[in-house]
C-alpha cells in the first residue's frame, strides 16, 4: 500500500515563502516520477511540477515557473516543493502524486497515488 503525506502548507503573506514535502511509503520511492498538484475552490486541479526518478529532470507550469522549485531526497523517500514569491492566486490545496514514468507527467490522470492534499493560503 502506497502512503503518500504532505505537511508544510499554512498562511502566508504575498512575497512569502514556504516548503512542502511530502512522505512516501509503501513503495521504492527512487523508482518513480514525482509531481505536485493544486486544486482552488471551485477549480479543476492543475498540474504544478514534476521530478523524475532521479531528480536530474524537472518540469513546471509557467504559472510557476521561476518561482517555486521541486526536489527530492530518495535517502528520506521526501518529495520537496520550495514555494518563494507567493501570490494570492497560488492559494489553493497541494497534493502530491507518484507514477511510474516521467512521461505525460503534466496529466493528472497519469498518476497513480496520491496524497490528502495540504492547505497553502496566500494572502494579499
Amino acid at each position: 500500500q502506497v502512503q503518500l503525506v504532505e505537511s508544510g502548507g499554512g498562511l502566508v503573506q504575498a512575497g512569502g515563502s514556504l516548503r512542502l514535502s511530502c512522505a512516501a511509503s509503501g513503495r521504492t520511492f527512487s523508482n518513480y516520477a514525482m509531481g505536485w498538484f493544486r486544486q482552488a475552490p471551485g477549480k479543476d486541479r492543475e498540474f504544478v511540477a514534476a521530478i523524475n526518478w532521479s531528480g536530474g529532470n524537472t518540469f513546471y507550469a509557467d504559472s510557476v515557473k521561476g518561482r517555486f522549485t521541486i526536489s527530492r531526497d530518495n535517502a528520506k523517500n521526501t518529495l520537496y516543493l520550495q514555494m518563494n514569491s507567493l501570490k494570492p492566486e497560488d492559494t489553493a490545496v497541494y497534493y502530491c502524486a507518484t507514477k511510474a514514468s516521467y512521461s505525460n507527467i503534466y496529466r493528472t490522470r497519469d498518476y497513480d497515488y496520491w496524497g490528502q492534499g495540504t492547505q497553502v493560503t496566500v494572502s494579499s
